[in-house]
Parts: C-alpha cells; structure tokens; sequence
C-alpha cells in the first residue's frame, strides 16, 4: 500500500477550473494511474482533501504507486510525493490510541418493510452525524469515548452524474482521538476505507499514534 499527496494549486484558477465536482476529483485521482488504465485493472483507491496551514492537498492511499507527474495535473509542481504505508500499518497494535481524522458521508437507511430495500437519508444534524461515526467505530475495529471527537468540518458537496440528476451528498470530517480495538480490522478500514460513496472523497482515515 502507499500513501501519496499534491498539493492543489489552488492561486491558479485557470489551472483547476474543472475542479467544480467530486466527480472532477474522482477522474484526477483514477488517471495517476496509467498502468492499471491500460491494463484495464482497476483497484480501489481511498482519497480525500485536507486543509492544513492555509493549503489544500489531496491525499490518496492506494495499492500501487501513482504516477506523480500525472498527480500534478491539477497540483504545484514538484509537490508530489508517495511513500509505503505498510510499515507503518505493521507497527499498529491492539489498545493504541491515535488522533485521527476522517471525511464521511454519514447517512441512515430507513426500513419500508420486511425485505424491502430502506430508503437512504443524509444524517443532517450534528448529533446525528456524531451518532453515525460512534455506532461505527467497533464494527470497524477502533472505540471511541464520547466527547473524545468532534466534527471539524461539515458541508455538502456536489457528485455530477452522466445522463442523471446530480447527487447533493452530505460530508463530515471527524478528528480527535480512538482506541484501536482489532488491529486487523482496523488496517483494513486504513486500505479499504468505510462508510458510503469511498470512490468519491468519502470514507479514507488517517492516523498518528501517541506516544
């Protein structure tokens, strides 16, 4: 596995014009990687947009290497850069508290009925999005202590589609503190992400172990 990111270069406008939609993201994200689009094998790759000391970057863990001039299309050049996150997956272990932050669109199914598909609605309040990520912490092998976590971003974004209306998907980006519970689980929520729309900014987790 490997973790990249460029920072977007977001003082040329003309540069990042077609960045109006997650779609937008998506496409960038799947065409810095040539090979597995020549190959026609695709993988699954977790992203997401981060805010740190006034400059955006796009993040993205993947299980190939990106090709980093391509992950400059919409980036500063020379900005990118990728790194093995296995090792650092390695030295995870049960009862380790880490900060961490995540993007999620949290959203709740409503049953119609016995064997019938439930009806999927955003989670609008913040309580509610709180809920979502507590009621998934252990099924995805970390704890959470209430009050240990907050929401440090909330907002919708815009997934155009070909041919349909697009979707207005709610977003919360969660930071503070966790257990891991399953260490086992809990690389696989590192690499696979959790959550719903994972292909579109949602559902990728980082994390920095205390010391």
């Amino acid at each position: 596995m490997y973790l990249s990111r460029v920072e977007i270069d977001t003082n040329n406008r003309r540069k990042i014009r077609d960045l109006t939609h997650l779609g937008a993201y998506h496409n960038w994200v799947e065409k810095s990687f040539p090979n597995e689009i020549s190959t026609e094998i695709r993988s699954r790759k977790l992203w997401r947009i981060d805010q740190l000391g006034g400059k955006q970057y796009l993040l993205i863990v993947s299980e190939n290497k990106p090709d980093l001039h391509l992950l400059e299309t919409y980036g500063i050049e020379d900005s990118a850069r990728t790194k093995p996150y296995d090792s650092f997956l390695n030295k995870l272990e049960n009862g380790m508290k880490a900060r961490f932050k995540t993007t999620l669109n949290p959203t709740i199914s409503l049953s119609n009925g016995l064997n019938k598909r439930g009806r999927v609605l955003p989670c609008i309040s913040e309580q509610d999005q709180l809920n979502y990520l507590l009621a998934r912490g252990e099924k995805n092998g970390f704890t959470l202590d209430e009050g240990n976590f907050y929401i440090s971003d909330r907002s919708f974004e815009i997934l155009k589609r070909s041919h349909k209306k697009s979707l207005r998907l709610s977003k919360a980006t969660y930071e503070g503190v966790l257990t891991i519970g399953d260490v086992e689980i809990f690389r696989s929520t590192l690499t696979k992400g959790f959550g719903k729309k994972k292909a579109y900014g949602f559902g990728m987790m980082t994390v920095i172990p205390e010391v």
